[in-house]
């Protein structure tokens, strides 16, 4: 614990050091252009825009920010350039908190972003943007090995014998979030199937029974995509957009989509404390809106993302089969509930890995 909290400092103190370098340097150029506009030239120069995402969209935001500052450049005449920093969305959230000035977030839940607006960074409009504040959504799915030789059909058989399960830590993943969520959700779909009505009891029972077989809790998605990969486990828990994006790279795995599994919703926001401090809110609010629009949805889509653009996902529609039971965070009482009856000090979660 210690490790980390020097980490995540020492991670906002370099963050802080670049970007009072890159606020002289910012100053200087002011300075040349304020001389610019007084000799009758257009004013031009670079403009710097902070990153701080959640590490599975690491791929596509490396295509989708040159083609925004492309567009950038055509329409305003400045140059964009980008620091980026990729991180589990919990770690990335407490970054930002703690000091590291983004601009712009993305991170895989909405808890994430409203621990930013508790901490005054994020205003509360911030849906406003996007679909909802979303840009990106997806389904929880399994990832087997090829041929799916453990005949993995549900999370019912994630709880099987023999059985070795990844999926990352919710304490520092929100991606692993959503795999709790999907788990717990389905054990409370099981149960409504059972007896009429949502046991939470037996919801807890069915995590517990998927836990049993955990093999490794890793810090974020990612991490856990590269154990699988590394030869770890015999079935991952997993955004389906993680596995589309492999298997397009030619790796041999197979996709798992539960009939009752949840709809992962990703959001993006404008960090307005530190883009009003930089004088970088034109910009900022202009790339979120990007990411929401046509050209960006298709690289997403591209990365295996469910397009939150209506008329992308209707381009796409077949590659994404809508699970029998699929179901959003509502069901399981919204973001309030579940960080109450989840993640909080004495909820499922932590009561699931201390065995009470």
């Amino acid at each position: 614990m210690m490790l980390f909290k020097r980490s995540r400092q020492l991670h906002g103190w370099l963050a802080a050091v670049m970007l009072a370098i890159l606020l002289t340097l910012t100053g200087c150029s002011s300075g040349q252009e304020d001389a610019a506009e007084d000799a009758g030239a257009k004013p031009q120069g670079d403009l710097t825009l902070v990153v701080g995402a959640y590490s599975v969209v690491k791929d596509a935001m490396g295509e989708i920010l040159p083609l925004f500052a492309e567009k950038w450049e055509a329409e305003t005449g400045q140059h964009i350039v980008f620091q980026e920093s990729y991180e589990a969305s919990g770690t990335q959230a407490r970054a930002i908190v703690g000091g590291f000035e983004a601009d712009v977030t993305l991170l895989a839940l909405e808890g994430d972003i409203d621990k930013l607006v508790k901490a005054g960074l994020v205003e509360k409009n911030w849906k406003e943007r996007g679909e909802n504040g979303m840009v990106t959504r997806s389904v929880v799915a399994l990832g087997t090995r090829e041929g799916n030789p453990k005949g993995i059909e549900s999370f019912a058989d994630l709880a099987k014998p023999g059985v070795k399960v990844l999926y990352p830590n919710p304490k520092t993943s929100g991606g692993a979030q959503w795999d709790i969520n999907a788990i717990y959700g389905a054990g409370l779909k099981q149960s409504e199937k059972q007896t009429g009505s949502k046991d939470p009891a037996a919801a807890k029972a069915f995590l517990e029974s998927v836990h049993a077989n955990i093999e490794s809790l890793d810090k974020s998605g990612r991490a856990s995509m590269a154990a699988f990969e590394y030869g770890v486990g015999d079935v991952i828990v997993t955004y389906e957009n993680e596995l589309l994006a492999r298997i397009a790279q030619g790796v041999k795995y197979e996709v798992v989509i539960p009939d009752d599994t949840i709809l992962i919703e990703n959001p993006a926001a404008v960090l307005d404390k530190y883009v009003d401090e930089r004088g970088t809110r034109q910009a900022a609010e202009a790339l979120v809106d990007y990411l929401a629009t046509p050209e960006a949805q298709e690289v997403f889509a591209k990365y295996g993302f469910r397009p939150v653009n209506e008329q992308v996902y209707a381009k796409n529609a077949d590659r994404y089969p809508v699970p029998a039971g699929l179901f959003d965070i509502q069901y399981l009482g919204g973001w309030d509930e579940v960080r109450a009856t989840l993640y909080s000090k004495r909820g499922v979660w932590y009561q699931v890995l201390a065995g009470i």
